[in-house]
């Protein structure tokens, strides 16, 4: 995900802006983190470079 992103993004949930943990990078770009809600707090991983926006109870669990 392009850090130049942040600009446009917001929490699907309530709209709000989105901080950004990232926990690889490469260049300008996040590889692998996540991005959390400044007013619900909600969160939203990034991996392999792409954002997983979808609420909550739309996204599927990781395989155990």
């Amino acid at each position: 995900m392009k850090e130049s992103l942040m600009e446009i993004i917001r929490c699907p949930m309530d709209k709000q802006e989105l901080e950004l943990e990232p926990i690889q990078e490469s260049d300008d770009e996040v590889l692998e983190g996540r991005l959390v809600c400044t007013e619900c707090g909600e969160e939203y991983p990034i991996e392999e470079g792409i954002p997983n926006l979808l609420p909550p109870d739309m996204r599927d669990d990781p395989p155990a």
